[in-house]
Parts: structure tokens; sequence; C-alpha cells
């Protein structure tokens, strides 16, 4: 209970300045995951130049390639593919059949759900009269500490610089982050969000599901997307932002959609209302 809520007479309570946060905390008690033991599984493949510390685990059917290093209390679960010359701090958790690719670097306490790539190439072709050319993509991914990243999601490598996750960042399942995005500090991101190439996301922003934005744009801190926005430029102040239409009866929505289509003209119209308005007074004023 809050610490100033008022409780009935003779009744045990524990008062918490946040309730909610107290739960949060109380939940971790209960939570019934069994880590995995230290060592490496006999069916994982580990290069030899890899850096596994005795305190790690390393699960079934995992591929570790060269030059890895994981950190101290690690738990690699099984299918897990890890690329050449990544680096994975302390304490972190990747589930099942997550892959990263080569040199991508993990901060400690990171947490990365099933099937989530982080890595892949980022979307660069270049147009050719006949079909495109694939820009190759030379940098990587770099994420901060105590991140936690939804099942199923994907983070590009950047194109030249490295695509940023800032500590403390949490993402939901089913998340796409461009080449080159920077996520500031402590921002949440919601499921199905899309996020294209070389944005800047500010820290303790709150990014709802569904919300499209799109490419080069620099979002503040302290910015929050309600669910399905589209963001189609910068954001320069905190505050919260929304686009769209609520749900509507299918037949309303329909002569609305139409009526969207003849706002320009209307308010062409209106303009033109208004200046003859202001045309008609003008000369009527004269003649007085």
């Amino acid at each position: 209970m809050h610490e100033n809520a008022e409780a009935p007479d003779r009744l045990n309570l524990v008062r918490v300045p946040d309730p909610y946060v107290a739960y949060a905390k109380v939940t971790q008690l209960f939570c019934r995951r069994q880590g995995q033991a230290q060592g490496i599984h006999p069916s994982a493949t580990v290069h030899d130049s890899a850096v596994v510390p005795a305190s790690a685990s390393v699960g079934p059917g995992c591929s570790i390639g060269e030059n890895v290093v994981l950190g101290e209390n690690t738990e690699i679960l099984s299918g897990v593919v890890i690329g050449n010359g990544s680096h994975l701090g302390a304490d972190c958790v990747i589930f099942p059949n997550v892959v990263i690719y080569h040199d991508v670097v993990l901060g400690d306490r990171v947490t990365v759900h099933s099937n989530t790539v982080i890595g892949a190439d980022g979307f660069g072709f270049a147009r050719e009269k006949d079909g495109w050319t694939k820009i190759y993509q030379l940098g990587s991914v770099r994420i901060g500490n105590d991140v936690e990243i939804g099942a199923s999601s994907t983070i590009d490598r950047g194109a030249i610089d490295d695509t940023v996750i800032g500590d403390g960042v949490i993402i939901d399942d089913q998340v796409h982050i461009a080449h080159n995005c920077t996520i500031g500090r402590n921002t949440a991101i919601a499921g199905c969000v899309g996020i294209a190439g070389s944005t800047e996301i500010g820290a303790n922003c709150t990014i709802g599901g569904l919300v499209g934005i799109g490419g080069h744009l620099k979002i503040a801190d302290n910015v929050h997307f309600n669910g399905s926005t589209v963001v189609t430029k910068s954001i320069s102040s905190a505050g919260t932002y929304s686009s769209g239409t609520v749900v509507q009866e299918v037949h309303t929505w329909r002569r609305n959609a139409v009526r969207f289509g003849q706002l320009d003209e209307w308010i062409e119209r209106l303009k033109a209302l208004e200046k003859a308005l202001h045309r008609s007074a003008a000369e009527n004023g004269e003649k007085k």
C-alpha cells in the first residue's frame, strides 16, 4: 500500500513509496527460471580462441566464434550463435536461438530473448539502372548495461558508425531498429515498433506499440509517443505526441476517408472566402 494511503484498523500491511515498483521487486523472489549449469555443453562448438570463464555457461548446440569474449556468470542457452569478435559482459542471459553477428558488443546484465537477431546488415543499397548494388555495412552494434531485448526483435549493424543502444533501455518483442540508430538511456520501446535508419532517440522516452519513426530524425529526451503514432519529423521538445484517427464504424470511416482527400480543396475555398469577406468589408468601410 502507498505510504500515504489510509488503511482499515487492525490490517497488517506494508507501506511503500511506490507500490508498483515494490511489486516488481517482489516478483523476483518468485521467479522459477533456473539458471543453466556452468560450463560448456558437449554439443556446443566453441572456437579455441574464445574466452569463456569458468562461471559462464554455454548450452546445447551453441556456436561461439573466433575471439568471442564472454563475461563472468553469463548464460548462453541452447542454439545461440555468436559471431567472431563479439564481446558480452558479465551476468548476461541470452535465450535460445538468438543470433549475434560478428563484432557486436553487449554490456553487463543484458538479457536477449529468443529468436532476436543483433548485428544483421542494415538495409543499404544503391539504385542502378538494372537493379540494386549492396552497400556493405561496416559498423556494428553497441549495447549498454542493464538492457533487455524482447523476442524476435532485430537490431541492425551500422553502415559506417555503430548502432548504439544506451544503458537501461528496454525493448519489447518484434521491434526493428535500423542501422545507425541511437537510443538514449532508459528509453522504453513497445512491440511492433519500427525505427528507420540514422534516427537519434533521446533518454527516458516511451514509444508505444506500432509506432513508426522515419529516418534521419532527432527525438528529444522525455518524449512519449502514443501507440500507432507515425513520426515523420524531428521532435525537439519533451511531451506526449499522437497521430492517426480513433476506431470508427466502417461506414463512418469510409465517409471520413473521402473527406480527408477533400481537405486541401476546402481550405483553399475557405481562404478565398475569407479574402472576399475582407475585401468586401474594406470596400464598405471606404464607402462610409
